[in-house]
């Protein structure tokens, strides 16, 4: 079972690491929400410090969100998820082997650059330890909900729309 995920969380891998413009665009847009939040909402320290949580938590969302029509999107046009469909393994492992691929991808990079941008927030050490926690424990969640609303749509035109909505 393990075998499963890992072939088809190794393959995912290297085909994202073909298309590293996707990874960045995710990280550049996390890093733009959390930056230019501060200054939107004014320089007020004690503000900052209460809004920063939710601010990145907002943004790892969105970035999440970019990230997710490409799930299965590129499978389903080339045909290689009616192969996996058709294969003896269970389609749960090979599900769970995507979605861990998308969240080494996108979730995990985006928990270790919260502390950063935390710092911009004038977070202290503890609060980003938490923030970090949380994201590494709630991305995981992102990806896999995602990962249903990304199935439910991969047919549609302007199934990305569809996927926010969902």
């Amino acid at each position: 079972m393990i075998g499963t995920i890992a072939v088809v969380a190794a393959r995912d891998l290297r085909l994202a690491m073909r298309r590293q413009a996707d990874l960045v665009s995710v990280l550049f847009f996390f890093i733009i929400v959390a930056s230019l939040f501060p200054l939107g909402i004014g320089p007020e320290p004690q503000l900052l410090k209460k809004l920063a949580p939710g601010v990145l938590w907002v943004g790892a969302l969105l970035a999440t969100m970019l990230s997710l029509p490409r799930l299965f999107a590129d499978d389903y046009r080339d045909g290689t998820l009616e192969q996996l469909v058709l294969a003896p393994q269970p389609l749960g492992l090979t599900v769970i082997g995507k979605v861990l691929a998308h969240w080494l991808v996108s979730g995990l990079p985006l928990a270790l650059l919260a502390p950063v941008l935390g710092l911009q927030f004038d977070l202290d050490a503890d609060a980003l330890a938490i923030l970090t926690v949380s994201l590494l424990i709630g991305t995981p969640a992102l990806s896999g909900i995602g990962a249903i609303g990304a199935a439910l749509t991969l047919g549609l035109r302007g199934g990305g729309v569809l996927v926010s909505l969902l």
